[in-house]
């Protein structure tokens, strides 16, 4: 006679129910995963939207700020006003171009001349120099075809046309005689002034 066996797996019940709890801790963590993953994402994207729109404020202040520039120097339609318009006319014509004049003066300055120093103010070159006494010829006779070569000279008198002489000292020195002068060129439009 032959004899049957059964086997019979009573726990089956129990790895059904352990197999569920894997599956279901198992979604819990995916879904814990991704919820975390998400309020990362959101708090990424709400930062990038808070520097960009901090950004945008930024750029609408500085636009703002621009305009807001731009409208002070409207003085009229044309951005300048008429005493913008007087000023730059009064620059154009008071300037004074230095490097040409200190060349023509070096050109009228003689040999026994020497210019020790220079200053402009209030619409006033002052030129100090030097000069040897010579024997043979009046003291101020140099001085004199100095201011008279300067007075010449379209280049210098252009800008300063009354130059005279204002003082003179007579010195000694290292057994030389010589005078000290200074003369005055007075500029155009500060002897206009004057005459007023």
């Amino acid at each position: 006679m032959e004899q049957f066996y059964f086997k019979i797996n009573l726990n089956k019940y129990g790895e059904q129910r352990l197999q569920h709890e894997t599956d279901r801790k198992m979604f819990l963590t995916f879904l814990l995963i991704f919820l975390i993953g998400s309020i990362i994402m959101f708090g990424f994207v709400v930062y990038l939207q808070k520097n960009l729109q901090e950004k945008v404020q930024n750029r609408k202040q500085l636009l703002t700020d621009i305009n807001n520039q731009i409208d002070s120097y409207k003085v009229s339609g044309d951005y300048l006003s008429s005493n913008d318009l007087d000023r730059l006319a009064k620059i154009f014509t008071e300037q004074i171009f230095w490097a040409k004049k200190l060349v023509a003066l070096g050109n009228q300055t003689e040999k026994r001349i020497a210019i020790t120093d220079f200053s402009f103010k209030r619409g006033t070159l002052s030129l100090y120099g030097i000069t040897k006494v010579d024997k043979k010829e009046k003291e101020f006779d140099l001085i004199d075809d100095f201011i008279t070569s300067l007075k010449r000279n379209d280049q210098i008198n252009s800008d300063f046309p009354d130059i005279k002489f204002v003082k003179s000292s007579r010195d000694r020195e290292k057994d030389t005689d010589i005078i000290r002068f200074q003369i005055d060129a007075v500029g155009k439009n500060y002897s206009r002034k004057k005459r007023r």
